[in-house]
């Protein structure tokens, strides 16, 4: 049997950060801290790498000592945990590519700063692959118009905008699209910034007055990935660059992708025009894994990990189902429980019992055993997600816009609170227990039938979790 490695970073950053979150509140973790993400350093020692500079500043100055506290009680090889933005990052790790400023022209630099080098696009993973991607309901249309966008098919969407919470797959799809796309056509020149890349660059090539080698670099791009372009919300200048880089691009036929955490519409900081451009292809929303494809996530990072680490045996399945139904939050905090219960486990992880699983994944259950919900919150999420106000699942309307919404709410009611049927009816303006009945049984029904009634309970069900 192959012997069990140190703990891992990603193992260690699963404990410390489901700690912060109880400490820091739901609200400031999940804007600054639940998007980054840890890496290897340069020098071994591991990284958080936020999504922005900003991000960054915000954790340095209100998380930093305590999560270095934490990370100490919880690595047993006592690293020091550095704090890090994504393009520092990304510069820090390039390792000597970018040629010296004295021995280039400004306009040298910024090409090198923005171009790849040969057979590599730069800031990618190279662990993000559609081979390492796991589809399923929620996600599966995505992952097709990526296959669809990576193969240079013709009749293409232009441009195409995939968008959901952090966590869901939005960056591991496009750095799939990038390797699949330059495998396909080595000789394309394919360009993947995130927005706060493109501003940064953007920036200094005005100072360096080299504005003209950055259009040529970006336009120049047979296929433009853009991550997270929700940041340059308020970034006047940068929008305008954006825009016309958007419109040469799409009018010489070449391929633009973007991510972000909302669709266009709702990307109030943009300005109208360039969120009509995003709107102009296909928008492509990743939703909330359900089950099976929670459990195939959990299959898939168990396969990983015993590549990794040597381990001999997988859970046993009470313990994979107890993983993928109780485990709150998104797919990378599932795999974040994944981690937490090998490391924790051991050798012994073939052998855990269900109730020795749940204790060792206390922390991460605690928010979802501890919350109580209630019709009131459950009547609110419905009528936000179907369009409605609260009030309409409480009329005496029967339009299938409001009926269907209504049943929902009543069966999500049943699953989720202890309210008897009358109970329910009563807080549904006063409906008899058998319009309740009825409901849950045609919620039941749909269940099996409808496609997108499933995923919209999926989805109610996901968000009542993480509320």
């Amino acid at each position: 049997m192959t012997s069990w490695s140190p703990i891992l970073p990603e193992m260690v950053w699963s404990k410390v950060a489901t700690i912060l979150r109880k400490e820091l509140g739901e609200g400031p973790f999940n804007s600054y801290v639940a998007p980054s993400s840890v890496r290897p350093g340069p020098y071994g020692d591991p990284v958080l790498v936020t999504p922005t500079a900003y991000a960054r500043d915000w954790i340095s100055r209100n998380a930093a000592r305590r999560a270095q506290e934490l990370w100490t009680q919880h690595d047993p090889d006592s690293r020091v945990l550095e704090i890090r933005s994504r393009i520092e990052y990304e510069d820090q790790t390039r390792g000597g590519e970018t040629p010296a400023v004295a021995e280039v022209t400004p306009v040298a630099v910024e090409a090198a700063v923005v171009s790849p080098p040969a057979n590599r696009i730069g800031g990618l993973q190279e662990r993000l692959t559609f081979d390492s991607f796991v589809a399923g309901r929620g996600n599966e249309f995505a992952f097709q118009m990526s296959r669809q966008v990576a193969s240079w098919a013709d009749g293409h969407f232009n441009p195409v905008f995939f968008h959901g919470p952090y966590g869901y797959g939005k960056t591991h799809l496009l750095n799939a699209i990038g390797w699949e796309a330059q495998s396909r056509r080595p000789d394309a020149k394919i360009v993947y910034l995130t927005a706060e890349k493109f501003t940064s660059t953007f920036v200094k090539a005005l100072m360096d007055k080299s504005v003209n080698a950055f259009k040529d670099e970006v336009r120049g791009a047979d296929l433009l990935l853009v991550d997270d372009v929700h940041f340059i919300g308020g970034k006047t200048s940068s929008q305008e660059e954006l825009f016309h880089t958007l419109t040469s691009l799409i009018e010489n036929n070449r391929r633009v992708v973007f991510t972000a955490d909302r669709p266009p519409s709702q990307l109030t900081e943009i300005e109208a025009r360039l969120r009509s451009h995003l709107s102009s292809g296909l928008v492509c929303a990743l939703d909330v894994a359900d089950q099976s494809l929670r459990m195939g996530i959990i299959e898939r990072k168990l396969e990983q990990l015993s590549q990794r680490l040597g381990a001999a045996q997988n859970p046993r399945s009470d313990v994979l189902h107890f993983l993928a139904e109780r485990v709150p939050g998104s797919i990378r905090e599932l795999e974040g429980a994944v981690n937490t219960l090998v490391a924790s486990a051991g050798p012994r992880l073939g052998s855990l019992t269900l109730e020795e699983a749940m204790a060792l994944l206390q922390p991460n259950l605690k928010v979802a055993v501890e919350r109580r919900v209630t019709v009131d919150e459950i009547q609110k999420l419905v009528s936000e997600h179907f369009g409605l106000k609260q009030a309409d699942l409480l009329s005496e309307r029967r339009t299938r816009a409001i009926a269907r919404p209504r049943q929902v709410a009543m069966w999500l009611c049943k699953q989720h609170t202890t309210r008897s049927y009358p109970d329910i009816g009563r807080r549904f303006g006063g409906r008899d227990h058998t319009t309740v009945l009825h409901a849950v049984k045609k919620v039941e029904e749909l269940l099996q039938a409808d496609d997108q009634i499933a995923r919209d309970v999926e989805a109610l069900t996901r968000k009542l979790r993480n509320v």
